[in-house]
């Protein structure tokens, strides 16, 4: 029996994973966090228009920076599971991590398909000011396609 969480940082995404550790000490799930980051040319076009007036740079300058922006999101998102696993008590619990690259609705709901999960644990918003990885219409893309039930934690739920 597995739980999938998806995280981005938010007190609400720090919220759900605390609300998959109760159940799964209850009820004996393992935890699949996964944080989604953009591909590479969604990361680019986000950031594109900084590049307007300032002085044109070689192409091969612009995919360097690409790919340096990528990398370094990536790490982030890794530090975070990272922190998240070694900060909250999973003593007894099995837990896996992974770092996805891609359409974040779209990784949430392959993930749980291929891992064939029974449940997905997620907050209803997180970092949407920002667009980084949770809107309400994130989750509710989610909630609409998802092979598994969705429990959804509320922005306010405090466990």
């Amino acid at each position: 029996m597995k739980l999938l969480v998806p995280v981005d940082g938010s007190n609400a995404s720090i919220n759900a994973v605390k609300k998959a550790l109760e159940l799964s000490k209850k009820y004996n799930f393992s935890i699949k966090l996964i944080s989604v980051v953009p591909e590479k040319s969604s990361v680019y076009r986000k950031h594109e228009n900084a590049w307007k007036g300032v002085e044109s740079s070689p192409i091969s300058d612009s995919e360097e920076l690409e790919k340096q922006l990528e990398k370094k999101i990536k790490k982030n998102a890794e530090r975070l599971l990272n922190a998240i696993v070694s900060k909250l008590d999973f003593r007894g619990i099995k837990v896996e991590a992974q770092v996805l690259v891609g359409e974040p609705y779209a990784k949430i709901l392959e993930t749980a398909r291929n891992d064939k999960v029974n449940m997905i644990v997620m907050s209803n918003r997180g970092f949407s000011k920002i667009k980084r990885f949770f809107v309400g219409s994130v989750t509710q893309r989610v909630i609409g396609e998802a092979p598994c039930p969705v429990l959804v934690v509320n922005t306010e739920f405090e466990p």
